[in-house]
């Protein structure tokens, strides 16, 4: 979903602790208001770019719609929404978020499957967004506009990766010092608390739930053999802090809404699949079946306990487990998905293609769900039904290079090679291999005399290629 972009607000109204290193980097010091909001759109696109580069993100459709659904939920409540806001989820075991320039904002899996329930999550996020709309940090890193690339680059490594690693290429006295300069003050904390409590209790959320999220986080560093998580790092809390947030919680009464109350039904099996997605498979088998021996969330145990066996290419079992999850959660489109990809594997694709085909009906833009219903139409030689997928997911947002190598196959399987070649070509070229991209578009164009729409698709896309 995109926010709408406010045509009378031309400037700059919030930005990120990243976003201001950033600046420092590329030398772009002078007053933050000077920056365009087509600046920062920019700047934001590479800096999402630079950290999927360097982190590895959380790949699954139902984990990807609920975060954003959930980020959209908190940021329509900020007055100013001059960008439209993008989520992920890095796939990390540390006790971590971030929001950088542009709308683009971070979870680390390892926040994700330490908080109890949606309302925590959503008050760590309303918090970010409070210190981001009162920009606290562009308060801060004026004082620190004439330091060297090298000391600015340790500083923004050392706020980003966090932990030890983060500790390790911030040393230095100056770094140090500059790194004290961009954490936040106490008065920054209590004014991003108002703010963020308001933003999550307006939206529907309990008042409560950033006090029990940083508590959270407090008893997990604990535990973790006394280490701060990098949250806390940024983010320090006290006694004082916390009676504030309490104090404001008993006056609030959050308003009911259906979307929260959808979020907050579907977060355990959200914090299931991406502890399942995320975490070693081999001490995720254990734990999940000492929690089937204990009796405790035996659904949701199943249910990651399917995930694992799958990441594990066990895939019988991996079935076995998730029907078993399905009998205790019969409308459960991740179940569906997760168990027709398993009849897929095994080759039981008529049973695969039942359950794809219910998800598609639930949720007809899922892109997992069409992509998986044409492999399945694939393997039983069904290839009209499966090419007519594929080509609805060639206008999706969400396609993949993958959806234009299978319609190459598909048509290859069906004789109709210039088709074949011309996909090809569009698949390698989607992963930048150009060379073999020329190779598939030339075949298709010599394949496809007499076929001028056909010709013109080729022509269109080969342009700079042949």
């Amino acid at each position: 979903m995109n926010l709408p972009l406010p045509s009378h607000n031309r400037r700059l109204a919030w930005l990120s602790i990243a976003f201001f290193t950033l600046l420092a980097l590329t030398g772009w010091y002078g007053s933050a208001r000077a920056l365009s909001i087509e600046k920062e759109r920019e700047l934001g696109q590479e800096f999402a770019a630079n950290i999927k580069a360097h982190f590895p993100l959380l790949h699954d459709e139902f984990c990807q719609t609920y975060i954003e659904t959930l980020g959209h939920l908190i940021c329509k409540q900020l007055r100013v929404q001059p960008f439209p806001f993008h989520f992920y989820i890095i796939k990390q075991n540390e006790l971590n978020a971030f929001a950088g320039p542009g709308g683009h904002v971070f979870f680390y899996t390892g926040l994700i499957c330490s908080m109890d329930n949606v309302d925590e999550l959503a008050g760590v996020l309303a918090h970010e967004m409070g210190h981001v709309a009162a920009r606290h940090i562009s308060k801060r890193i004026e004082q620190g506009k004439k330091l060297s690339i090298a000391t600015m680059a340790a500083v923004l490594a050392g706020i980003l990766v966090g932990g030890q690693a983060g500790a390790a290429l911030s040393t230095g006295s100056v770094a140090a010092g500059i790194q004290a300069q961009l954490h936040y003050s106490r008065q920054d904390e209590r004014q991003a608390d108002q703010l963020g409590f308001k933003y999550a209790s307006n939206a529907g959320f309990r008042p409560t739930g950033l006090i029990d999220a940083l508590k959270i986080i407090q008893k997990n560093s604990w535990m973790r053999s006394n280490s701060v998580p990098p949250y806390m790092l940024t983010h320090p809390t006290g006694p004082e802090r916390i009676a504030n947030l309490e104090s404001m919680a008993k006056s609030f009464i959050p308003r009911r809404n259906d979307v929260v109350e959808a979020l907050r039904r579907d977060f355990p099996v959200f914090k299931t699949i991406v502890q399942a997605k995320s975490q070693d498979p081999d001490e995720l088998v254990q734990l999940y079946k000492q929690e089937l021996r204990a009796g405790k969330e035996v659904a949701l145990a199943h249910l990651g306990l399917g995930i694992a066996y799958k990441r594990k290419s066990e895939y019988s079992l991996s079935a076995r487990h998730l029907e078993a999850a399905l009998k205790d959660m019969p409308v459960s489109l991740p179940i569906w998905l997760e168990l027709g990809e398993d009849y897929q594997l095994i080759g039981e694709n008529r049973k695969a293609i039942a359950l794809f085909e219910k998800v598609l009906e639930k949720r007809p833009g899922d892109a997992r769900a069409a992509l998986l219903l044409a492999n399945s139409y694939e393997n039983i030689g069904e290839y009209e039904k499966a090419i007519s997928l594929l080509k609805r997911l060639t206008f999706s947002t969400k396609a993949t290079p993958q959806v234009y190598y299978q319609l190459g196959m598909s048509y290859g399987r069906l004789k109709k090679l210039a088709q074949a070649h011309y996909y090809f070509g569009m698949y390698f070229k989607k992963l930048g291999r150009l060379q073999k991209a020329r190779f598939h578009f030339i075949e298709a164009k010599r394949l496809s005399k007499g076929d001028t729409a056909l010709q013109r698709k080729i022509a269109r896309e080969s342009k700079g290629i042949l």
